[in-house]
């Protein structure tokens, strides 16, 4: 696992794409429970190295109901994302995590974690690369029907303070769909 990470963190095939250069962030280790494939990094987690360390990692740690210490725990927790640096910005946000990251690095760090018994899926990206012809036709229909992808795949919104407006369109999310996630996230990790 040392040396995988080690060559993930060296790695520079799209270096000539990334305008803050390269910072691949990533966490993981073979006895990890759990693995949440989120999309990329962000500026703050660029700068700092350190995965969801910013608004959306207090949401989803919300959303998970664990502590800090859990979270980046990876032994119980990897964090992968779809783009493992950060990808640059566009007219209306971050653009979208480089393509090569997923398809060069995640099958061989998901077979180094024998342990593994769920992936969580943030967003479209992951959803759709995972997911694939299963999917449904939107996000929104997707996480609606998180049921037919358990035991292995649960899909979520991503945690943004930018996606309030789909979270306060959509209650049913908070009140049907989190406590599901708590309660597997609680039984997977021997928490409470």
């Amino acid at each position: 696992m040392e040396r995988l990470l080690s060559e993930i963190r060296s790695c520079q095939v799209c270096k000539s794409h990334l305008p803050l250069g390269l910072r691949p962030v990533v966490t993981a280790h073979p006895n990890a429970r759990i693995v949440i494939v989120g999309q990329a990094p962000g500026t703050k987690v660029h700068e700092t190295g350190i995965p969801w360390n910013d608004p959306s990692g207090k949401q989803l740690r919300k959303w998970l109901n664990i502590s800090d210490s859990v979270f980046y725990d990876d032994s119980k927790i990897a964090l992968m994302p779809m783009g493992f640096c950060y990808p640059g910005r566009g007219k209306g946000g971050d653009l979208p995590p480089r393509p090569e990251c997923a398809p060069l690095w995640h099958n061989a760090l998901l077979k180094s974690m024998p342990s593994l018994e769920l992936i969580i899926l943030i967003g479209t990206y992951s959803q759709q690369y995972y997911l694939g012809k299963t999917a449904k036709a939107t996000l929104t229909e997707t996480v609606k029907s998180f049921n037919d992808f358990l035991p292995k795949y649960f899909p979520l919104p991503h945690p943004s303070p930018r996606n309030r407006f789909w979270q306060s369109k959509n209650p049913w999310f908070e009140q049907e769909v989190v406590p599901v996630l708590q309660e597997r996230v609680a039984r997977i990790l021997h928490l409470g």
